[in-house]
């Protein structure tokens, strides 16, 4: 399962571009809200970090069909290749899919929360849909079961839609979409570092270093390999 990092913080993007294997940063007008200053600027600098390989998923803020097409290719013109405009999952969002898809505009649809507006927006032509997972299950609902299901419908219908999960506040429920087979995960900064942190491999790393230097000192293997 592809990573992606759900966050516009330019410090934590640096970070986790330098360290972790992320494909790409998605945002939103909420995430762009809590940093504040220049949205634009700050869209500008998350791709100058990533580059024009990764993805850069960005939302539309307009709201009539005329004026999100227009967005929607002034976000692309804006930013270049290998940026998906995100498109919430409503009549004119799959309108606007449609659209943008026929003339080779990648759309992500955003706010996903069953299968059924999975199915329509992978038939309105789009790159992604997001199921959002945590807002579903404080819906009462089944959030890891629904991309269970989009999955099941997408691998009948042959789309070439991918699943890019969303909204996750644990780092199991990462662990769980992935079991089940989608696509790709958009993840917050404190999540992506749970994935990674385990107190035993920490404990095991320290274990190592204990033994090495109790036996050798403070030299290491490149020191030992250029006095030979």
């Amino acid at each position: 399962m592809r990573i992606l990092l759900d966050t516009a913080n330019l410090d934590d993007i640096r970070y986790f571009n330098t360290y972790y294997p992320i494909e790409g940063v998605t945002t939103n007008p909420t995430i762009l809200a809590k940093e504040g200053g220049d949205p634009l600027a700050t869209l500008k600098a998350i791709r100058e970090i990533i580059g024009e390989d990764k993805e850069l998923h960005v939302q539309v803020t307009e709201h009539d069909f005329d004026s999100i097409i227009d967005e929607a290719r002034a976000i692309v013109d804006y930013l270049g290749i290998n940026t998906f405009v995100k498109i919430p999952v409503t009549d004119i969002g799959l309108r606007v899919t449609k659209y943008l898809s026929d003339r080779g505009i990648g759309v992500t649809v955003t706010a996903v929360l069953t299968a059924a507006q999975a199915m329509l927006a992978s038939n309105a032509g789009a790159s992604y849909v997001a199921p959002y997972i945590s807002r579903s299950e404080n819906l009462c609902a089944d959030g890891v079961g629904t991309v269970a299901d989009i999955a099941d419908i997408f691998e009948v219908s042959g789309t070439d839609t991918q699943i890019l999960a969303a909204s996750f506040k644990t780092a199991k429920e990462v662990l769980d979409v992935a079991v089940e087979g989608c696509h790709a995960a958009t993840i917050g900064s404190g999540i992506m570092k749970m994935l990674l942190s385990h107190t035993t491999t920490d404990t095991s790393i320290a274990g190592f270093e204990k033994d090495w230097k109790e036996a050798f000192g403070d030299t290491t293997l490149l020191k030992l390999i250029t006095k030979k």
